[in-house]
């Protein structure tokens, strides 16, 4: 694949992935909430749990951080699995034929295909994670353009250095947490979010 294509493919995922990921399931929680529906605002906020690993990748990726293409990939997989994973609400939002309810089916649907796709399409790159010095070469940096990018735009005077210390502590607690998560309370709950 010609390096221009490849440019080309990787920034249209960066803005799906803002619209897919970011602005619409912001939407839909304003709007879940408003509405007074929990079953929806319960699985919205835990997927903004989960998707917060993206935000962490972005910050990795600012220091070139080759970790950054681990986590990114994670994101991904974890992202369907917290929006399909969880019977009780999954039963109440499936009764649910009104507008919202609709629009947020039809965006779950939306959200896994995207990142079903976009995993895929990384997989390719996670060799950017482990082969030594595979992140300076040319595919690799394409990856990293955006977040260098999004720096220039908001953390101008930043050092790369420092976000990147503040992501990787980040990623610290948000490990830490979904090991608790995993090993803790999983077992006692199992697939209900509330825990009924």
């Amino acid at each position: 694949m010609s390096l221009e294509l490849l440019r080309s493919l990787v920034w249209m995922d960066y803005r799906l992935a803002v619209v897919f990921t970011v602005v619409l399931p912001l939407i839909l929680l304003l709007w879940a909430v408003i509405q007074n529906v929990p079953a929806i605002t319960h699985l919205l906020v835990i997927y903004w749990r989960v998707a917060s690993l993206l935000v962490i990748t972005v910050y990795l990726m600012i220091p070139q951080w080759p970790v950054s293409y681990v986590t990114g990939f994670a994101a991904l997989v974890l992202i369907p699995i917290s929006l399909w994973f969880w019977a009780d609400l999954n039963e109440e939002i499936s009764d649910r034929k009104d507008l919202l309810g609709q629009i947020f089916s039809s965006w779950r649907w939306a959200v896994t295909l995207y990142c079903v796709l976009a995993a895929l399409g990384q997989a390719f790159y996670l060799r950017c994670a482990f082969i030594p010095d595979e992140v300076s070469t040319a595919a690799c940096q394409v990856w990293l353009e955006a977040p260098l990018s999004y720096k220039e735009l908001l953390h101008v005077n930043a050092k790369p250095g420092t976000l990147g210390f503040f992501a990787a502590a980040a990623l610290i607690i948000y490990v830490l947490y979904l090991s608790y998560f995993v090993f803790v309370r999983l077992p006692k709950q199992g697939r209900s979010a509330t825990g009924l």
